[in-house]
């Protein structure tokens, strides 16, 4: 009887380990996906789909929106979005943080451009956790840190 209680105390505390890092890396992804999503839109030229992929404050800040226009504009091209690199500051974090991600993308036809992504995260890993997008930088040169 002592041996299936640890056996299901055990299980309880593996499920409970595997949810929490399901949803942490679960976040992971989400903020790489929302990444992409706004860079393909920049190489789309669609500047309502960069904003939309912003949150909500960028409309209401004049400079974060005069960046995105002349993203779309300048930016835009022809090719498939391949990120090169990505260093997030909010990588792996446990709770609520933000920073800027540095990405360094590419396409088929265009020599690799390196942008600064602000990232916002709040919540907690256990009561979960949102990602959103703050801003997008200028392209930055190269070796350039966000």
């Amino acid at each position: 009887m002592r041996r299936w209680i640890l056996v299901a105390v055990a299980l309880v505390l593996f499920v409970a380990i595997a949810v929490v890092l399901g949803r942490w890396l679960t976040v992971e992804n989400d903020e790489r996906d929302q990444v992409t999503r706004l860079l393909r839109a920049q190489l789309a030229g669609d500047e309502e789909a960069m904003l939309a992929a912003l949150d909500e404050s960028c409309r209401h800040r004049p400079a974060c929106v005069g960046t995105v226009r002349a993203n779309a504009e300048r930016l835009r091209g022809p090719g498939e979005l391949e990120i090169v690199a990505y260093d997030s500051s909010t990588a792996y974090a446990i709770g609520s943080g933000s920073g800027p991600t540095r990405v360094v993308w590419k396409t088929a036809d265009r020599l690799t451009t390196v942008q600064c992504v602000g990232v916002e995260r709040d919540g907690s890993i256990l009561a979960g956790t949102s990602v959103s997008l703050t801003g997008l930088s200028a392209p930055i040169e190269r070796e350039g840190a966000c």
